[in-house]
């Protein structure tokens, strides 16, 4: 579990802490966050509008269109997201900014001297404070990632009327041990189960909208909705995207080329924008989105990376960056890679599939080696093959790379991602 490693003493301090967090790995369920919050004086009902995005994959980068959207307009906007990909403090940004060295340690003093006897977890502590702080500053709107499913992830204690919109991206299977775990009335379809966990933010009175084209998903979006009597807006009948462009009751919009690089990308920047078309609480303008397409920043989503020190041992070709790690990120990957050959640098966390995305990628691999994830349980190179090599590290990878001239992509883990982007750096801000 990476809970942080930090500069500063006093947010070293507060990260200490949270590593002594007797659920250190997570739980689900709402009833110690709803204790959490009644100590903390019940910030989550005090916020700007709250854009609320769960998903398998892409609700990061539905987050990301979101706040430059809003920003576009003009508006102040929070944002939680998770993981943290080097510093802890890229999970709390307020009114555009990450939350300072100072007012994140005070601010995790305050949560776990508070409600540390409660038995907490690290994520219910972090949205925890991220509630409190968004409580406190002055913005426009809100933009929370869920965590973990939705039903009973730590962010569904937001109440309908903070709520302007929820969004659900794109649904895979991952977090089997969670979200596939045995439990009386739910779909027994693994499909169908992570649709009803993600559907689970429905509120009352709330427009839910999802980019899920297949059933058994959209049934079960459809279900859940209904049970919980949010207002369903559904792609293909009140609105769509395509090579045309969005379209929706407002009309058509043609989508410029994306600020986030990725096939996979139009979808994300698709729900982000049905999302603040179907809503009532702010006003968005078409320039702002439009804008907001063009600016969006998400890194280690198909990142290029910058000259560094990292990619001057690659002999001057391109290098790629994805966190993606499960088959749905695979193919998304393989998408953008389509027709392409790489040689392909690997690091995968132990409870994670590890052909999740070789088989995807298929031929277009034409060397790889696996990388250990730093402080994690990881893969070794004997389960990816006989053609995998190992290597010690990024650099020990990049170093002995084929001399083929092709681009090299690493991939496979937030993790390796977070290491990735301070080796050659290139620290999210």
């Amino acid at each position: 579990m990476d809970f942080g490693k930090s500069d500063d003493p006093r947010v070293q301090a507060q990260l200490d802490r949270l590593s002594q967090l007797s659920v250190p790995e997570g739980r689900i369920g709402l009833e110690t966050i709803s204790a959490m919050m009644e100590r903390l004086g019940n910030p989550h009902r005090q916020l700007p509008p709250v854009f609320h995005v769960a998903g398998t994959n892409g609700k990061g980068s539905t987050c990301a269109f979101l706040r430059a959207m809003l920003e576009a307009e003009g508006y102040r906007a929070h944002m939680t997201t998770s993981p943290h990909l080097v510093r802890y403090n890229e999970r709390i940004r307020l009114a555009g900014e990450l939350i300072s060295d100072a007012d994140l340690a005070a601010l995790l003093a305050e949560v776990l001297d508070a409600c540390e006897d409660l038995g907490p977890s690290f994520f219910e502590i972090t949205i925890a404070a991220a509630f409190l702080a968004f409580s406190r500053v002055a913005a426009d709107a809100c933009v929370v990632e869920v965590g973990l499913g939705g039903r009973l992830d730590a962010t569904n204690v937001l109440e309908p009327d903070a709520l302007a919109a929820c969004g659900i991206a794109a649904l895979g299977i991952d977090h089997e041990k969670f979200l596939l775990a045995p439990e009386e009335g739910v779909p027994k379809e693994p499909m169908a189960r992570i649709a009803f966990e993600k559907a689970g933010i429905a509120k009352k009175g709330v427009p839910l909208l999802s980019i899920s084209w297949s059933s058994p998903e959209r049934k079960q979006i459809q279900v859940c909705s209904a049970a919980a009597g949010s207002l369903l807006y559904r792609i293909e009948r009140d609105w769509n995207y395509g090579d045309e462009g969005y379209r929706d009751k407002h009309g058509i919009l043609h989508f410029p080329e994306l600020a986030l690089p990725g096939e996979h990308q139009s979808s994300n920047a698709a729900l982000a924008v049905a999302m603040v078309r179907h809503q009532e609480k702010l006003a968005i303008s078409q320039s702002a989105i439009m804008q907001g397409l063009q600016s969006a920043v998400w890194p280690a989503r198909m990142q290029l990376l910058s000259d560094g020190p990292l990619t001057a041992l690659a002999q001057e070709r391109k290098v790629w960056l994805d966190g993606g790690h499960n088959r749905s990120a695979g193919e998304a990957i393989a998408g953008e890679f389509e027709g392409k050959s790489l040689d392909l640098i690997l690091g995968m966390l132990a409870n994670k599939d590890p052909r999740a995305l070789l088989d995807p990628l298929g031929d277009a691999v034409r060397s790889l080696t696996i990388v250990p994830v730093p402080d994690q349980d990881c893969h070794t190179s004997e389960a990816f093959g006989p053609n995998a090599r190992a290597a010690s590290g990024i650099e020990d990878a990049l170093l002995h790379i084929p001399d083929d001239g092709y681009p090299v992509l690493i991939a496979g883990s937030l993790y390796l991602a977070g290491e990735v982007l301070r080796l050659n750096d290139e620290i999210p801000d």
